[in-house]
């Protein structure tokens, strides 16, 4: 795996102008491969592609595009071993993770969108009725969507496969074409991305990826002047620039940034299953996901039992090399990454909440570990509670009723994902509809792949996910006509 990464640009594969940089497996430390250092004028380069090749591939039948994206699909699901192996040397993850999480998701992504209905891209005459059009008639009107155009897809480090998935099939599904800036991290698994949709027919300049260490990469990509729309997955911080920019250039925005997921647990919850949950999802992929419920906030007269109980959950998940088949808990992308999680677990003993257990370095020769941390004694105005860490890092904080509970779970900058567990179906779903989140679980950690995926407040910009995804990369346009 240490072959130097070419660019893709135009439907061909090109030397980087700035060289080649060392992707590094979190889990040995050891060279996964040489991803490409993008220049400037490739990636201007890349976007000019997009543009010249928008208009021949916009006009092809949505037919015809669901074809490519279902040889694609698969493509992606025969080499499932190949690509998952790549997958888990450069994130970390756990070997099901990698095989069904990341390029699992991928293939059924493209497969999902390679089955499109006919009524997802293509809006009902539902207006073409006639209006008042004065004293020369009436007007007949139709709705019907139109391709944004050329789309830069800036994606996550903390899913190679299944993220830029979610952004290419279903904007090359509408007749967009893309440019793909991956993570810095773990980019070679994008690229094997672009050779399956090379071998599955997407014409040249349809698929671009370039990427680099820095984030000079991704600002050429968002401030081209050949990019209508910038879809980003990242951080809040980056997501606010890139806002300026396309800002300026009045460029469409879909952003899913940062999370701080409340888990709301009442008196009556079953709190086996409650535990379960978000012990689970908390320390997923090492707590490196924005829709963890990393703030419990748990009702007095369960607490003290909801605190042992995940403490004792959070010490029964095994750390360690993620290529065992019993390991839940991996490493986290990087040793800076895990400095910087380290450093909000002594933060939050500083502020005085107490670390009931984890935070700690296994005892392996090599890796970026963290033993999943459980931190009680918490009050909302602490930064573990309000900052996102992602991180295997849990806190929690009591409450007395279930108005303290909303205020308490809606008291953040953040609003992704929310939680609710409640043996009162009626409260639960009543709670859930005054949570200031994108989505709520109602006595689940999981999720419809149907269902619009998109943040409240600073957690991010429109939906997207199933039909919504169709959506967020199209225009609506009004065709009128006398009637």
């Amino acid at each position: 795996m240490t072959a130097r990464q070419s660019l893709f640009v135009g439907g061909s594969w090109v030397e980087p102008d700035g060289g080649h940089y060392e992707v590094i497996d979190p889990a040995t430390e050891q060279t996964v491969g040489w991803a490409p250092e993008a220049s400037r004028d490739q990636v201007l380069a890349a976007c000019a592609a997009a543009r010249e090749a928008f208009g021949p591939w916009s006009r092809t039948s949505p037919e015809e595009r669901a074809a490519v994206l279902g040889r694609a699909a698969g493509i992606i699901a025969g080499r499932l071993t190949e690509y998952a192996s790549l997958a888990q040397a450069e994130t970390g993850a756990t070997t099901g993770t990698a095989r069904g999480m990341q390029v699992g998701v991928a293939a059924a992504r493209f497969r999902r969108y390679a089955r499109m209905e006919p009524a997802e891209w293509a809006i009902p005459p539902q207006i073409n009725e006639a209006g008042p059009m004065g004293r020369a008639g009436v007007m007949g009107a139709l709705a019907v969507r139109q391709p944004v155009g050329v789309v830069t897809c800036i994606t996550s480090y903390n899913n190679p496969w299944a993220n830029p998935a979610g952004k290419v099939a279903p904007a090359l599904a509408m007749g967009n074409t893309v440019v793909v800036k991956p993570a810095p991290q773990d980019p070679l698994s994008v690229y094997r991305m672009a050779q399956a949709l090379e071998a599955a027919g997407v014409p040249p300049g349809v698929v671009n990826v370039v990427g680099g260490s820095g984030g000079e990469t991704g600002a050429a990509a968002v401030a081209s002047p050949d990019v209508d729309m910038v879809s980003f997955t990242g951080s809040t911080a980056v997501g606010q620039r890139i806002a300026e920019v396309c800002g300026r250039g009045m460029k469409r925005q879909l952003m899913e940034l940062g999370g701080k997921g409340a888990a709301v647990v009442f008196d009556d919850a079953d709190l086996g299953s409650a535990v379960a949950g978000i012990g689970t999802a908390f320390s997923f992929y090492s707590g490196q996901i924005c829709t963890a419920p990393t703030r419990v906030l748990a009702q007095r007269g369960i607490h003290d039992r909801l605190v042992e109980q995940l403490g004792s959950y959070a010490r029964w998940l095994k750390v360690g090399d993620p290529r065992e088949p019993d390991t839940v808990v991996g490493p986290v992308i990087s040793a800076g990454h895990r400095d910087r999680v380290e450093s909000y677990i002594e933060l939050g003993r500083k502020e005085g909440a107490v670390l009931v257990t984890g935070g700690e370095r296994p005892d392996l020769p090599r890796g970026f570990y963290v033993a999943p941390a459980l931190l009680a004694g918490c009050t909302n105005d602490m930064r573990v509670v309000r900052e996102e860490i992602f991180g295997p890092v849990v806190a929690v904080v009591p409450f007395d009723d279930e108005e303290e509970g909303i205020a308490l779970a809606n008291d953040t900058d953040y609003g992704l994902i929310d939680y609710v567990w409640s043996g009162d179906v009626a409260r639960a779903f009543r709670v859930a509809r005054r949570l200031r989140a994108g989505g709520v679980g109602v006595n689940t950690v999981g999720r419809n792949m149907e269902a619009p995926f998109g943040g409240f407040k600073q957690s991010g910009v429109g939906r997207d996910v199933g039909s919504y995804a169709l959506h967020a990369y199209s225009e609506v346009q009004a065709i009128v006509w006398p009637g």
